[in-house]
């Protein structure tokens, strides 16, 4: 440090400018707000998109007359995609070995070495790294074709490699050294801005082009970069979800694409779980391609319940797995239902002495049972067919076709008796049935009274019958969806109309 003698009148110590103070300390104290970005060390560009100076692989998309150009690695895209690890191979590849001409750093020639980072390279210990020699290196090259046809698909075509991705020599040549003439203000300003921009994390921007986005978001999946999918609308979200598989599915990259689309679809929770069960069909082929387990398990609970009705919609749309499975799932649930209707059916009462009760033994406890009984038949089996009343007796009418329907579907009926409550044969209905019943208050010579403690003996029989029944059907009462039916109370039209006790095993995903 330079000292100079202070007068004796001044108190206030006069500061030097910093180009008198000595180097070191000025290099120590201003290295680390240096940026390099724009200088006269910048280099090209080397992440994604972009990787100008390890990149092997070019791909150029267009579409709509938008352009979207990569320079990538062979070996990533080798590793996600069968397509690329097929194509770049030595027995498929087209490509042709070219001199490339790459450079690891910028050459001795370009630039004279500057004093003070060879100072600080030395101080900070950090060795400097020799100029690579130039090297060959294999390229590939692929466009986008679009085919003579409408009804072609697009797909990534192999073409004779170039030396560059924008044309041109590879060679690393540095911008030209900044003018003397330049003021330290302006200099001053253009480092800061230039570190603002390299500092600030800019998102990056979905193209508009679907097509172009679909590529793009294959390739940041294989980047290990979160792809750009509508985080808000779910119904636009799937769309974005299904071509992006659709594309990956062509290019042999599910397994990697898959769990990607997984974890976006799943942080909308009970939304994705009410769209499942709005479409259920289009979310098990999703949740196929995506090899994702709960939404293809909460979607295939929702096909199996309503079975066969989606069938035109999966046939020749899914894998031969995957209808098989769903038939064999229906079948087993139609099984269970046929043995829980037969255990209705065998229901019975006993009396005190432990016999079954009959019209001999106890009328009353009979006529609950009889009453129960004609009540599930009504409500799991369609009525006879009414005699047609049009001359042609092949074509039924549509009064004919609209009674062969049961009054209520199957998962209505199981969740009405699993409420054993008023919600069926309540007490008017009851009473109405007693009344109808020419044994009823007869023995009691129409006393009142008497009928008042029938009634009530009748409706306690009755409660015994539903609790029952309510133990039979328990079984079909478990739901293994993620969507809670908590709200689905039974009488209120609001629960499903299909049972959703289908459970699936670790064996059973197809793609396992």
């Amino acid at each position: 440090m330079v000292s100079y003698p202070q007068p004796a009148d001044h108190t206030l110590t006069t500061r030097r400018p910093a180009s008198v103070t000595s180097r070191s300390t000025t290099t120590r104290r201003h290295r680390s707000s240096r940026s390099q970005t724009g200088g006269a060390s910048f280099r090209p560009q080397n992440e994604f998109p972009n990787f100008a100076q390890t990149g092997d692989v070019e791909i150029v998309i267009n579409a709509d007359g938008q352009e979207k150009r990569y320079m990538l690695h062979r070996l990533i895209l080798a590793q996600c995609s069968g397509f690329f690890e097929a194509s770049t191979s030595e027995d498929w590849s087209r490509a042709q070995a070219q001199g490339v001409t790459s450079t690891v750093g910028p050459p001795s020639s370009g630039l004279a070495k500057i004093g003070e980072d060879d100072e600080y390279g030395r101080e900070a210990g950090r060795p400097t790294l020799p100029v690579a020699a130039p090297r060959d290196r294999h390229r590939w090259r692929y466009e986008l074709d679009w085919g003579n046809k409408d009804d072609e698909l697009p797909l990534l075509v192999q073409k004779p490699a170039t030396s560059s991705l924008f044309g041109g020599d590879q060679t690393y040549r540095p911008p030209a050294a900044p003018s003397k003439s330049t003021t330290t203000a302006s200099n001053g300003f253009f480092r800061s801005f230039t570190a603002m921009q390299s500092a600030a994390h800019i998102p990056h921007q979905a193209p508009d082009n679907d097509l172009i986005r679909d590529y793009d978001n294959l390739f940041r999946v294989f980047y290990n970069y979160p792809p750009n999918l509508d985080p808000l609308n779910i119904a636009e979200s799937y769309i974005q979800c299904k071509s992006l598989l659709n594309l990956a599915d062509i290019y042999d990259a599910l397994e990697v694409v898959g769990p990607r689309i997984d974890h976006h679809l799943l942080q909308f929770q009970s939304r994705l779980w009410k769209q499942i069960a709005k479409y259920p069909p289009s979310y098990l082929k999703l949740g196929y391609l995506a090899r994702s387990r709960v939404i293809f398990s909460e979607a295939l609970i929702h096909v199996v319940g309503q079975w066969p009705a989606g069938s035109n919609q999966l046939r020749n749309h899914v894998p031969e797995a995957v209808f098989d499975l769903i038939e064999d799932k229906a079948e087993e649930l139609a099984e269970r239902q046929l043995k829980t209707e037969g255990k209705l059916f065998r229901l019975t009462l006993t009396t005190p002495r432990g016999e079954r009760v009959t019209p001999t033994n106890s009328y009353l406890d009979w006529l609950a049972l009889s009453l129960f009984r004609q009540w599930v038949i009504e409500n799991t089996s369609p009525p006879p067919p009414l005699p047609p009343k049009t001359p042609n007796a092949n074509q039924p009418s549509p009064r004919t076709q609209q009674q062969n329907k049961p009054s209520v579907s199957p998962g209505h009926l199981y969740r009405l008796l699993y409420s054993a409550g008023p919600a069926y044969l309540p007490h008017d209905e009851l009473k109405r049935f007693l009344k109808s019943s020419k044994a009823f208050g007869a023995e009691s010579g129409g006393n009142p009274e008497y009928r008042r403690d029938e009634l009530k003996k009748f409706e306690r029989r009755m409660d015994e019958v539903k609790l029952m029944a309510k133990e039979i059907v328990r079984p079909l009462m478990k739901s293994y969806l993620e969507l809670d039916l908590g709200r689905d109370s039974p009488g209120t039209g609001m629960g499903l109309g299909y049972l959703t006790c289908t459970r699936l095993e670790d064996a059973d995903f197809p793609w396992d």
